[in-house]
C-alpha cells in the first residue's frame, strides 16, 4: 500500500504555513480531515499525520516564545519555572482563569491534550515547615529529567510526596502547596510505604529487573514476606488509582510509570474501561527466565496488559515483556504486542530523551562559564575523564576504577596527564549492601591514588555528593572523556546530558552495552563490556588518542539524536501511539460480530415448541485447562471429562421433550461414549464423521471410497516429531491424525511445527488427496472432504430431513 506524502494532507497557503482549520471532534491521532486526500485509513498514514502536525505546532510554540524572549523571558526565569511543564509559573495566573499577559495565551493553554502523569514520587519533595506550611523542591532523577520540557500537554502529576502526612490539617495545605505547582499527591502510610516501596518495590522488583535475583525468604524480616508485600503493593496501587479517579476528566491520558505501578492499569480500566491508559517502564526488563521466578509473575503481566499500551526504553527490554507473556501467561505474542481473546496491548519500544535545549542554553550563563574557566584553570594540561553515577551496585563504579587503573598500569606516560572525576551520589545509605558498596570504592580509590598520585595531584578525585545544575553542566563541558560503565541500566540520560554539552569540545563518550542508551548512542560511543576489566582500558586509551576528525564524526552522530529524540518528542510520540491504539481497537470492535442476544434468545427458546441445541464439546462442556500444561492439564485434555456443574442442567435438557441435543465433538467415538452414555440425545464424533443417538448404535457418513492408506506413513512422522518435542502429543483417529503441541515451549514448538509441516509436504502426503490444518498450536492431517463444516452441515441436514426441527445453534 502507498503511503500519501504529507504533503497531500496539509494544504499551504501564501505563508508557507499548514492550513489546520479543517477539523473533526476525533480524538487526536485521527483528528485532522483533509479536503484532498481524506481520512487517514492505515495506522502509519496517522501517525505520519501526526507527526507533520506536531512539527507544524512545535514551529508555532518556537515562535511564540521567540516574542516572548524578546519581551521579558530570560535563561533563569525558564530555570525557575521550567518544571511546572508549562511556560509560566501558575502564580501569574489571575483568579478569572487569565495571564497577566492576557487571554490568549490561556486559550491556547486549555486546548491541549491533558496529561496525567502517574508515578511513584512527585517531581517536588515536600519539607514541612510548620503545622500549615510546607516548602517544595525540586527532586532529581531520569523521569524529572525527562519531563522537565514536555510543554505539549497540560500536564499534572500524581504521586507521593514522600513523607508521612497523618494529620488532615496538613494534608490540606499540601495538597494546596502542590496545587500552585500542577501536582497531586497520594498519601501513604509509614506502613504501606515500609513495605510497599522500601518492600516489594526495592527489595523484590527493582533487584529482579537488574538481574540481581530475588532475595531469600530467610532474609526478610519476620514482619515481611513476599506475600504481605505484595499485598502491600496491590493496596499502594489502588490508592494512587483512587486519587487518579477523583482528578480524571473524560478524555485525559493517564500515563503510568514504573514499576512501583505495575498493578495501576488494571486498576484503572476496573473503574473505567474507556480510560485511555498507557504504562512505561525505565527499568530493563528482564528475560522470561528470570521473571518466571516472581512469586506474583502472572498476577503482574496481566495487570499490566490492560493498559492499552506498554511501553520500553528498548527494543530487547519489549521482547522480553511479550516472551513473558507468551511463555508464562500462554498468550499470543504478534508483531504489535500481546493479544488475549481478541483483545491487543499494543506493545512498543519508545527510547528516553532529555530537554537538550536546557542543557545548551545553561552553558551561556555566566555561572556556568565561571565554573568552565575554574575547572580549566584547575586541571590544564590533563585530559579529564568523568564519572556521573548513583552510588549503586549496578552502576559498574569499582568496575570502571578497576579498568583505568590498568589503563594507568600499561600507560605510565599517561600517568601524570589524565584524571579520573567520579561523581558518586549516596543512595539508600542505610542498606548494608550499599554500605559495603561505599567501603569497597573508597577502598579501591585510596588504594589507586596512593599507589600513583604524587603530592601535587592524584589520578582519581572521588565525590560522594550530587553537583548542582551549573557546575554539573560546567563538568560536562570539559570533560574529554565521558565514562558509562553501567553493568545493568534501564537508558542512563548522564550520556545524553554529557553529549549534550559537548557541542565545543567534542569528547569521547565510551559506553557500557548493558546501558539501554547503548540502543541509541551505540553508533557514536565506544561501546564496551563492564565486566571485561581489559577491554574497558584499551578503549580509554582509544578515546584518549582518538583523532580529531573521528571524534568529530562520532560526536556529530550523537548529537543529531540528543538533540532530535528529546523528552518532548519521547513523550509526543509516546501519547500519539497511544491515542492510535485506541482508534485501532474501535475499529477491531466494529468487525467483530455483535454479542448474541440473551433475552431475545432465551425468550424465543421459551416459545418454540421443536428445538435443537448443538453443543461443542472440548473447552465448552469440559473444564478450562492451562495451555502451559500445569497442574495436568495435558492429562485432563488427553482424557476430557464434563464438567461437574453441568451435568444435572444438561441432563435436564435432555429430558424436555421439545429440546433434542447434539453434541459435535472432534474427540474419538469412546471419548463421547464415556461422558454421555446416560444422556439421551445425539452425538456426533470426529467433527461428525460418527453419528448415534444414545440409545442406538454408531453410524458413519464417510464416503465409502475414502482412502486411508496414508495413515502410516504420516503416523510415523508424527511419533518421531513427538518424541522430539518434550510435552507434545498426537492422537490417531479413525478418519485423521493430530499432533498437538500446546504444551511444549512456545518457539520451539513452532519450530518443530514448521519442520514437521515441510517433512509432510515433502514426503508422506506429497501426492496424496489430504488436507493438512495448522491451528494455533496444533497439526491436523485428514482426508479431503473430511471437514467439520461439510460435516456438521451433512448432520444438520439429516436431522431437519428428519425431525423438521427449528434449531438454535450454540457455540
Amino acid at each position: 500500500m502507498s503511503i500519501s506524502s504529507p504533503d497531500t494532507c496539509i494544504s499551504h497557503n501564501n505563508n508557507n504555513l499548514p492550513n489546520l482549520s479543517n477539523k473533526s471532534n476525533g480524538m487526536r491521532g485521527n483528528k485532522y480531515n483533509c479536503n484532498n486526500s481524506g481520512t487517514p485509513r492505515t495506522r502509519l498514514e496517522r501517525l505520519l499525520r501526526e507527526r507533520e502536525l506536531r512539527k507544524f505546532n512545535k514551529s508555532l510554540n518556537d515562535g511564540e516564545t521567540e516574542l516572548s524572549n524578546n519581551d521579558s523571558f530570560s535563561p533563569d526565569s525558564f530555570e525557575a519555572f521550567s518544571w511546572f511543564n508549562d511556560e509560566e509559573s501558575l502564580e501569574t495566573i489571575s483568579a478569572n482563569g487569565c495571564s497577566t499577559d492576557g487571554c490568549e495565551r490561556q486559550d491556547s493553554r486549555t486546548s491541549r491534550e491533558r496529561l496525567l502523569v502517574v508515578a511513584n514520587r512527585l517531581p517536588v519533595s515536600a519539607v514541612r515547615r510548620g503545622v500549615d506550611s510546607w516548602h517544595l523542591e525540586i527532586s532529581v532523577g531520569g523521569l524529572v529529567s525527562a519531563l522537565l520540557g514536555v510543554k505539549e500537554f497540560e500536564t499534572r502529576w500524581i504521586g507521593w510526596a514522600g513523607v508521612n502526612v497523618p494529620d488532615e490539617i496538613g494534608q490540606r495545605a499540601l495538597i494546596k502547596a502542590l496545587a500552585e505547582k500542577r501536582c497531586i499527591p497520594v498519601f501513604l502510610d509509614e506502613e504501606i510505604v515500609h513495605q510497599y516501596y522500601n518492600g516489594y518495590c526495592n527489595n523484590i522488583l527493582w533487584p529482579l529487573f537488574h538481574y540481581l535475583g530475588l532475595p531469600q525468604e530467610d532474609r526478610l524480616a519476620t514482619t515481611r514476606s513476599f506475600q504481605s508485600q505484595f499485598d502491600a503493593y496491590k493496596k499502594a496501587n489502588q490508592m494512587f488509582a483512587e486519587v487518579v479517579k477523583e482528578h480524571y476528566v473524560e478524555g485525559d491520558v493517564v500515563w503510568c510509570h514504573d514499576y512501583h505501578l505495575m498493578f495501576l492499569p488494571k486498576c484503572l480500566k476496573e473503574r473505567n474501561r474507556k480510560m485511555k491508559v498507557g504504562w512505561f517502564l525505565h527499568t530493563p526488563f528482564p528475560s522470561s527466565e528470570i521473571h518466571r521466578t516472581l512469586p506474583s509473575r502472572s498476577e503482574l503481566l496481566r495487570s499490566v496488559l490492560a493498559a492499552d499500551l506498554v511501553g520500553f526504553h528498548t527494543y530487547d527490554y519489549a521482547r522480553h515483556f511479550v516472551s513473558a507473556c507468551t511463555r508464562i501467561l500462554g498468550l499470543e505474542g504478534t508483531p504489535e504486542g500481546v493479544e488475549d481473546q481478541g483483545r491487543l496491548t499494543r506493545v512498543a519500544a519508545f527510547p528516553i530523551g532529555i530537554d537538550s535545549d536546557r542543557f545548551i542554553r545553561a552553558l551561556e550563563l555566566p555561572q556556568v562559564q565561571d565554573h568552565m574557566k575554574e575547572l580549566k584553570e584547575r586541571f590544564a594540561g590533563r585530559k579529564v575523564m568523568l564519572g556521573v553515577d548513583r552510588l549503586d551496585m549496578i552502576k559498574g563504579i569499582p568496575q570502571k576504577i578497576l579498568a583505568f587503573e590498568k589503563f594507568l598500569e600499561e600507560n605510565p606516560n599517561w600517568r601524570d596527564k589524565v584524571v579520573l572525576l567520579q561523581i558518586a551520589v549516596p543512595t539508600r545509605t542505610d542498606v548494608p549492601e550499599y554500605q559495603k558498596l561505599t567501603s569497597q570504592v573508597h577502598e579501591i580509590v585510596g588504594r589507586i591514588n596512593g599507589r600513583f598520585g604524587t603530592l601535587t595531584a592524584v589520578p582519581i578525585h572521588h565525590l560522594d555528593r550530587s553537583l548542582d545544575f551549573h557546575a554539573l553542566c560546567a563538568l560536562y563541558a570539559v570533560t574529554d572523556v565521558a565514562l558509562v560503565t553501567s553493568l545493568r541500566d534501564g537508558m542512563n540520560l548522564v550520556s545524553y546530558e554529557f553529549v549534550a554539552c559537548q557541542a565545543s569540545k567534542k569528547g569521547v563518550l565510551i559506553l557500557s552495552e548493558f546501558a539501554g542508551a547503548a540502543q541509541s548512542l551505540g553508533a557514536g560511543a565506544i561501546l564496551v563490556n563492564p565486566w571485561n576489566v581489559t577491554e574497558v582500558a584499551s578503549s580509554i586509551g582509544y578515546a584518549l588518542n582518538m583523532p580529531a576528525d573521528e571524534r568529530e564524526k562520532r560526536h556529530h552522530h550523537n548529537f543529531v539524536h540528543v538533540t532530535t529524540h528529546t523528552s518532548q518528542e519521547w513523550a509526543a510520540t509516546f501519547v500519539s501511539e497511544l491515542n492510535d491504539t485506541i482508534v485501532e481497537a474501535q475499529l477491531r470492535t466494529r468487525q467483530i460480530p455483535p454479542p448474541l442476544p440473551i433475552e431475545v434468545a432465551v425468550d424465543r427458546y421459551a416459545k418454540s415448541n421443536n428445538r435443537l441445541l448443538i453443543l461443542g464439546f472440548n473447552a465448552t462442556l469440559t473444564e478450562p485447562v492451562d495451555t502451559l500444561g500445569r497442574k495436568g492439564s495435558q492429562i485432563k485434555e488427553m482424557e476430557p471429562k464434563l464438567r461437574p456443574d453441568l451435568q444435572e442442567p444438561l441432563r435436564k435438557l435432555c429430558d424436555d421433550p421439545k429440546t433434542t441435543i447434539v453434541v459435535l465433538s472432534g474427540s474419538d467415538r469412546s471419548v463421547l461414549d464415556d461422558n454421555f452414555g446416560d444422556y439421551s440425545m445425539w452425538l456426533a464424533a470426529e467433527n461428525g464423521m460418527f453419528l448415534r443417538a444414545t440409545k442406538g448404535d454408531w453410524m458413519t457418513t464417510m464416503p465409502e471410497n475414502l482412502n486411508m492408506e496414508w495413515v502410516d506413513s504420516v503416523k510415523h512422522v508424527f511419533e518421531y516429531f513427538t518424541e522430539r518435542t518434550p510435552r507434545s502429543h498426537f492422537e490417531l483417529r479413525e478418519t485423521s491424525l493430530i499432533w498437538n503441541y500446546k504444551y511444549a515451549d512456545v518457539e520451539f514448538g513452532r519450530l518443530q511445527a514448521r519442520d514437521l509441516l515441510q517433512h509432510l509436504w515433502t514426503g508422506p502426503i506429497s501426492n496424496a488427496s489430504l488436507d493438512v490444518v495448522q491451528g494455533s498450536r496444533s497439526i491436523e492431517v485428514r482426508s479431503v472432504g473430511v471437514t467439520k463444516v461439510c460435516i456438521g452441515g451433512i448432520t444438520l441436514l439429516l436431522f431437519i430431513q428428519h425431525h423438521r426441527l427449528a434449531y438454535l445453534m450454540l457455540r
